[in-house]
């Protein structure tokens, strides 16, 4: 993997060339609107050719990894250009978007870890449990659609819909936040996923728009590194699959694309930066960070900012970039209109950058620290960049 810790930082692309604008050109071409410009990718009119269309997300799917991995495999020869995700780089934000057609900006979801000033909590969006541990949104009382206050693409849509998840996560409280009137198709393993996406386009012959969503590589990559041999071979078996779907499903007159909510550098022991290493920083921020560890977002106490900024300034200055995350918006990191009502409260004062391939964690005290190889979040091609493939069968 080309080691991109000193190459100059990217940021998302809004107007036409990002994940952003991909769903903006499945929602005209299923029949709906957005506000956000369509793919130049792929125009919604050439999309709209097709009776279905299938959109499968790899999560951990980056661009340079994939041509470095499998420069000549079906997945490179079928790219038809390259997309950045949305700040931060992360699964919780980006999927949001797939499913919302939204950038972060209007659905306000900015990491792995969410304050929801509303709750009086830091969240994990994606399980729905506060950090320090509880049950979901629903047995604690708390309906999703309200909290989130998002429109699912497939009410935005006026075609049939599909979702195809994996059986661990497809009823998830928030996948039934965002799925809308899409009709919900849980899947055991890879095999079945593409089985279940094959019965779904020869059912009938009415137009569809089928999602379909894949987590394994990132696990791989978090646990054992985006260059380990078993994400290679992940990838290998990935592309073998999708082979054998567009066999299966030929003739359904299907536009097949695939692409990722992120990719992934892979990190070791040097590159963390430990909070519990730093208690004159810590002793700066009124709540835990959230965010992502590539990308941490700092709320800060009364009267403490300029103890912050000196502190980062001087023993974090080599490490970290910090950033006024009301700066971030401005600038756009996070999409263009009008904000989720609640976004400013879940951006924090100040955002942390590590430099390079760090990470910033911090652990609270009933937690075990967790060793993860691959991370994502920031703004390095490797974690931004992700390959789009069209195919039609």
């Amino acid at each position: 993997m080309t080691d991109d810790a000193q190459a100059p930082t990217l940021t998302p692309d809004y107007q036409g060339g990002g994940i952003v604008n991909l769903m903006a050109s499945i929602i005209r071409a299923r029949g709906g609107r957005s506000d956000y410009p369509q793919s130049t990718l792929t125009p919604a009119a050439e999309m709209a050719r097709a009776t279905n269309i299938v959109l499968l997300v790899i999560d951990g799917l980056g661009a340079d990894w994939l041509a470095e991995r499998s420069p000549a495999g079906l997945l490179s020869r079928h790219r038809v250009g390259t997309l950045t995700t949305v700040f931060p780089s992360t699964t919780a934000t980006a999927i949001t978007s797939f499913l919302t057609g939204d950038g972060p900006l209007q659905h306000g979801l900015t990491g792995w870890y969410t304050w929801f000033s509303e709750l009086a909590c830091v969240m994990t969006v994606l399980p729905g449990v506060p950090r320090y541990g509880g049950v979901p949104y629903r047995k604690a009382g708390i309906d999703p659609l309200r909290l989130f206050g998002h429109q699912s693409i497939f009410a935005r849509i006026r075609t049939r819909g599909l979702v195809v998840s994996p059986n661990r996560i497809a009823r998830s409280d928030y996948n039934l936040a965002h799925v809308g009137p899409a009709q919900v198709v849980p899947y055991a393993d890879l095999h079945d996923l593409f089985r279940q996406t094959t019965r779904a386009l020869r059912r009938d012959r009415v137009p569809k728009y089928v999602y379909c969503y894949w987590p394994e590589l990132d696990s791989i990559g978090h646990h054992q590194g985006m260059g380990s041999a078993a994400a290679a071979a992940h990838l290998r078996a990935l592309e073998q699959a999708i082979t054998d779907f567009l066999v299966a499903a030929a003739g359904t007159d299907t536009l097949v694309l695939v692409t990722a909510d992120h990719g992934q550098v892979d990190t070791g022991p040097a590159d963390l930066i430990d909070l519990a290493d730093h208690p004159g920083l810590t002793d700066c921020l009124a709540l835990p960070l959230c965010g992502e560890p590539r990308a941490a977002f700092c709320y800060l106490r009364a009267g403490r900012e300029d103890r912050f900024l000196d502190y980062c300034a001087g023993p974090l200055g080599t490490l970290v970039e910090v950033r006024p995350s009301r700066d971030l918006v401005d600038a756009g990191w996070f999409g263009t209109g009008r904000p989720h009502p609640r976004f400013s409260d879940r951006i924090g004062d100040y955002c942390l950058l590590p430099r390079g391939h760090r990470i910033v964690r911090q652990s609270l005290p009933f937690e075990e620290p967790k060793t993860l190889i691959g991370q994502h979040g920031g703004l390095s091609r490797t974690e931004l960049l992700v390959p789009l493939c069209a195919m039609r069968v």
